[in-house]
């Protein structure tokens, strides 16, 4: 099953803005909704990639990676 987030987001004069909650610095914004939307679901999955290549460089030797459940 894939995870969910939740994001946090408002209209701030001309602009939409957002935030991931669950996830540290993963924030964006759009000219609409729709594009910021868009652009939230990007910088997630960027951030989420650059995480899971940290954890894989940090580990040494031998490793597992197993799922755990929210």
């Amino acid at each position: 099953m894939p995870a969910k987030y939740s994001a946090v987001i408002q209209k701030s004069d001309e602009w939409w803005i957002g935030w991931i909650e669950e996830v540290p610095g993963v924030n964006s914004q759009g000219e609409t909704r729709e594009e910021l939307m868009e652009n939230l679901q990007d910088a997630l999955e960027e951030a989420l990639e650059m995480n899971r290549a940290d954890a894989r460089a940090a580990a040494t030797g031998a490793y597992e990676e197993v799922s755990i459940p929210a």
